[in-house]
């Protein structure tokens, strides 16, 4: 099947991107793995002896990054609906987070321990319609921010990739409900034209056990 013009342009693009080729010499997974150590130093994110939790992991680029800062003490518990090959103070589980049986598994890993920091640098499949693919990635997010309001710890943070456009303030709000603080990240790994941004929730509130919006994905 020949090539759009547009996927090859993508194809150039990802060739020659500075961070595509600092992840290939410095053996980082993925480039994405750049985004997680520009905010995690910023905000003094991960630290020795942490429980990190990080949906849609795979390829393991943030759990490669994430495990090498909380380890030796701490832990990595990754899940994904794509295989991941295995990494080193990570526990892989191939799953959908949203299913009941999932969040049984991750009760037998995790056992009586919340968890420190939940990220989800998770993105819909793209389809091309802008509006239907705004609407599945703030589904994704408000499903990762509700999954972190029952797995985290009180003084625990949430780091979730979101889209700016229809629903993102609407989340916005949800976030400041859910923690005592939220910031906007952008970190230079993002692609200029991309719309993406991170937001950081950091400390649940009290009363934070709330119906989030719904995104009509």
């Amino acid at each position: 099947m020949k090539r759009s013009k547009t996927s090859k342009q993508w194809m150039r693009e990802h060739v020659n991107d500075v961070y595509v080729q600092r992840a290939k010499a410095e053996g980082y997974r993925s480039r994405a793995a750049y985004k997680l150590i520009e905010i995690a130093e910023h905000d003094r994110l991960l630290r020795p002896g942490m429980l990190v939790i990080d949906l849609g992991a795979a390829p393991g680029g943030w759990s490669q990054v994430a495990a090498a800062r909380v380890a030796p003490q701490g832990k990595v518990v990754a899940l994904d609906l794509l295989e991941m090959d295995a990494l080193a103070h990570v526990t892989f589980l191939q799953a959908d987070f949203r299913e009941e049986s999932t969040l049984a598994s991750l009760t037998r890993v995790l056992g009586d321990r919340k968890a420190d920091l939940v990220l989800s640098d998770m993105s819909p499949n793209i389809s091309g319609i802008s509006l239907s693919d705004q609407a599945r990635a703030m589904h994704l997010a408000e499903l990762a921010l509700e999954f972190a309001v029952n797995q985290l710890k009180p003084s625990g943070s949430l780091l979730v990739k979101v889209f700016q456009g229809s629903g993102f303030h609407e989340f916005f709000r949800a976030m400041r409900g859910s923690f005592r603080t939220v910031q906007t990240r952008k970190p230079q790994a993002s692609r200029g034209r991309s719309n993406e941004l991170y937001l950081l929730g950091r400390e649940l509130r009290t009363d934070s056990l709330q119906a989030l919006p719904s995104s009509g994905a």
